[in-house]
C-alpha cells in the first residue's frame, strides 16, 4: 500500500512537471506566433496570414476546435488566448461559436475524465494548494454549484479545473451542462470579442505606442 501510494505521488508530481513544462513552451511559442502574425501583415486585407487562412478553408475552424478543446482538457497555452484569437480570425460570430462549442466539449470530457478516474487525475493538474482549496467546497453541498456557477459567469476563475472537480461530486452531467449553458456563454463572448478588440487596437497602433514610449523616456529619467 505504500509503495502504491508513493508511486500515486510520483504520478502525480510527474504530470504536474509535464504540464508546468508545457505551458511554459505553450507560453513561448505564443509570443513567437504573436511577433510572426504582427509581422505579416495580419490586419491587412492581403495579409500573408489571413492568406494562410482562407487557403486551409473548412481545416482551419476544424484544426481551432482540435486546438481549443486539447487547450481546456490539457493547458498547453495560456488561458484565453485562443478565446480571444477566435474572434480576430474568424469573426465575432464564428470566432464566438467555434470557442464556445470547443470550450464545451473540452469541458464535457474534462468532466467524464473525473468521474471515471477520480482524485488522482484531477490531482495531477494542479498544485496540491490549490486542489485542496476547491476540493474543500465539495463538502458543502449546494454551495459547490454556485461556485461553479460563478466561475462560469466571472473570470479569474479556474474553471476547466473546475469541471474536473465537478466530476467528482455526485452533480449529474445534466445539472453540469445546465450550469455550464446559463452561465459560461455571456461571460465568453464578452470576454473573446472584449479581449480581441484590445489586442487589435495594440497591434494595429503598435508603432504609436512605441514612438510615444521612446519620447517619454528622457522625462522617466
Amino acid at each position: 500500500m505504500e509503495l502504491e501510494n508513493t508511486a500515486t505521488h510520483q504520478g502525480i508530481a510527474l504530470n504536474r512537471r509535464i504540464v508546468q513544462l508545457l505551458t511554459a513552451a505553450g507560453t513561448v511559442a505564443t509570443l513567437i506566433l504573436g511577433i510572426w502574425i504582427y509581422r505579416t501583415g495580419f490586419f491587412e486585407a492581403e495579409g500573408s496570414f489571413k492568406a494562410l487562412l482562407d487557403g486551409m478553408g473548412i481545416y482551419a475552424p476544424i484544426l481551432f476546435l482540435l486546438i481549443q478543446i486539447i487547450q481546456v482538457v490539457y493547458p498547453i497555452i495560456p488561458g484565453g488566448v485562443t478565446v480571444v484569437v477566435a474572434p480576430m480570425v474568424f469573426g465575432p460570430f464564428w470566432g464566438f461559436t467555434y470557442s464556445f462549442i470547443g470550450v464545451l466539449i473540452g469541458s464535457i470530457i474534462n468532466f467524464i475524465l473525473a468521474r471515471k478516474y477520480g482524485k488522482t487525475f484531477v490531482r495531477a493538474f494542479v498544485s496540491e494548494e490549490t486542489y485542496r482549496k476547491y476540493y474543500d467546497w465539495l463538502i458543502k453541498g449546494k454551495r459547490f454549484e454556485w461556485l461553479l456557477a460563478s466561475a462560469f459567469a466571472l473570470p479569474g476563475f479556474p474553471d476547466d479545473f473546475l469541471c474536473m472537480v465537478a466530476g467528482l461530486t455526485e452533480m449529474s452531467m445534466k445539472r453540469f451542462m445546465t450550469i455550464f449553458l446559463v452561465f459560461k456563454p455571456i461571460t465568453l463572448y464578452f470576454y473573446g470579442i472584449g479581449g480581441a478588440s484590445i489586442v487589435t487596437w495594440v497591434f494595429l497602433n503598435m508603432p504609436t505606442l512605441i514612438k510615444g514610449w521612446l519620447a517619454i523616456q528622457p522625462v522617466l529619467q
